[in-house]
């Protein structure tokens, strides 16, 4: 059997597509998310639900980016919009700020967003990362 990337690192390449660092920055976050969060999730339904503020069964774009900014949020300790290399796994890495982070899960969500009405629906939070 060959050895596969985990799926948080295809994901973060694919959407970052950009520069080593910011990569690497994103990289800690989605591999710290599943720590962070309050319940564990299992099901696509449940994601939806949890992310759908105002109930309409559809996730946007601002529900999507503040509901998986959790764990910036939790490691940001000094509340500047900044992770600093103190603030990172390891006390090392490049700083990526709150604008750079949201504009990743922009990224990320408009790849899910299939049939591009600019909601995930459950099939699409569901769905393999495109």
């Amino acid at each position: 059997m060959r050895w596969r990337r985990p799926d948080a690192t295809r994901r973060l390449r694919s959407v970052a597509g950009g520069g080593r660092r910011v990569r690497r920055a994103g990289l800690v976050l989605l591999l710290l998310a599943p720590m962070a969060l309050p319940a564990q999730v299992q099901r696509a339904h449940d994601y939806l639900a949890r992310m759908d503020r105002n109930g309409d069964g559809r996730v946007g774009l601002d529900e999507y980016q503040d509901w998986m900014s959790y764990a910036f949020e939790r490691m940001d300790r000094d509340r500047d919009g900044v992770l600093s290399a103190a603030e990172q796994p390891g006390g090392r890495g490049e700083a990526l700020t709150r604008e750079a982070h949201r504009a990743l899960l922009a990224a990320r969500f408009h790849r899910q967003d299939a049939n591009r009405d600019g909601v995930l629906d459950v099939r699409e939070l569901a769905a393999p990362p495109r």
